[in-house]
């Protein structure tokens, strides 16, 4: 499939359908943790068990993104986005019927995780990219992105009204027929589903080469280092914080409009991230959002725990949640051009993922063993603090190879 991939003739359309795209596929991933209590309560298993499935999810999504990049990268964005539709619907519709572990960890783990790498951001950011060309790349991406938070806002209270309506196993099956959209959704983007003349031209690179380069790069293995623990703090808070709330004596619904409140000041967070990126070195804003994120978890825990201070927390860390998506994609592209940027993104986002297992599984193991989450989240303050130190020594630059070619 080819394409002049011309900005000029961008469609406002492609633009919103793929803005919806990210919006469902993030929604229902921000979901899950709204079913960790009804399924350990159903189940009688620990919260040890639904939080290793919720760790594989993040894990597979993360070993899986990295193949779905390089899939897109050859054959087309659109048919990564189409399989993973089928998987996300199909991951949730059995995740309804679950009577053991195993079928838990192959439904909400493996087949959800799979669904959410071919629908999520490392496939349909590049389209975006590739469509409004390097003068607005960032502020497509930093819309990309902001649009996946509007779905966390939107169908996270969503999918609690369907829990408390018609209860989990209804639920789940509802949002896995609506999963099946986003295979539409995906269509609009087949005129930039591949690389274009431009990027053929761009580069001779075979597959082995792009990734030798990239982890040749020390600029390269250091942004994996740090989105590491970004996936840390996400996947921990969306998987436990509404788990967490309830302990301490809230109504579930309190920790279903936490992640909505995350989710909707995300929208502006990382909508103005893509536009300070733009205009501001990368890493600067990098190590901003993460000595942010340091403060905000760590007040968080020093105040006493009340609406207030719940929403409040909610509302700061929304504004850091993504914010990381825009610059830390806007690196690869700058540093490697976008002929293998899906594929590049994916092992950028497995550090991610590795990040987010980590999180999700061990606040599980420590709850059942602690009674608490406590550790876990000090953690985070001190992963924080590591990650702004990380970014610091990142240079922004095209690689040599690049650079000759752009002459």
């Amino acid at each position: 499939m080819t394409s002049n991939h011309a900005p000029h003739r961008v469609s406002y359309f492609l633009i919103v359908t793929a803005c919806l795209l990210l919006l469902l596929s993030f929604g229902y991933r921000s979901s899950f943790g709204l079913f960790v209590k009804p399924i350990t309560d159903a189940n009688g298993w620990g919260r040890e068990t639904i939080a290793l499935a919720l760790a594989i999810q993040n894990l597979f999504w993360g070993i899986v993104a990295v193949f779905a990049g390089a899939l897109a990268d050859r054959f087309g964005n659109v048919r990564v986005i189409v399989a993973g539709a089928v998987f996300y619907a199909l991951g949730m519709g059995l995740m309804s019927g679950i009577d053991s572990p195993w079928m838990l960890h192959a439904s909400a783990g493996i087949l959800v995780g799979a669904g959410i790498a071919g629908t999520s951001f490392g496939i349909v950011l590049p389209a975006m990219a590739r469509a409004v060309g390097p003068e607005r790349r960032q502020w497509a991406l930093g819309l990309g992105t902001a649009a996946g938070s509007i779905g966390q806002f939107a169908v996270v209270p969503a999918a609690q009204g369907l829990i408390g309506n018609y209860g989990w196993v209804t639920a789940l099956n509802l949002l896995a027929f609506s999963a099946l959209g986003m295979a539409l959704l995906a269509l609009p983007l087949a005129p930039f589903s591949g690389s274009g003349p431009a990027e053929a031209a761009e580069t001779n690179q075979s597959v082995p080469e792009a990734l030798a380069e990239a982890l040749g790069h020390a600029s390269f293995r250091l942004l994996v280092a740090g989105f590491f623990v970004c996936g840390f703090h996400v996947a921990f808070i969306t998987a436990h914080m509404p788990a967490f709330l309830t302990d301490a004596g809230f109504d579930p619904r309190i920790g279903a409009w936490s992640l909505a409140v995350i989710g909707l000041c995300n929208v502006a967070g990382a909508y103005l991230s893509g536009i300070w990126s733009g205009r501001r070195p990368k890493r600067h804003v990098l190590v901003g959002i993460y000595l942010g994120r340091a403060l905000a978890i760590a007040l968080f825990l020093i105040m006493p725990l009340g609406l207030p201070s719940v929403m409040i927390f909610s509302a700061v860390m929304g504004f850091l949640w993504l914010a990381t998506v825009p610059p830390t994609s806007g690196l690869v592209a700058v540093m490697f051009g976008t002929r293998y940027m899906a594929m590049l993104y994916g092992i950028v986002f497995l550090g991610h993922q590795i990040g987010s297992f980590i999180g999700v599984w061990l606040g599980g193991w420590l709850y059942d063993r602690t009674g608490t989450y406590d550790a876990v989240w000090w953690l985070g303050v001190v992963l924080a603090v590591l990650a702004g130190i990380v970014h610091w020594p990142i240079k922004e630059k095209a690689v040599p190879r690049l650079a000759v070619d752009r002459r």
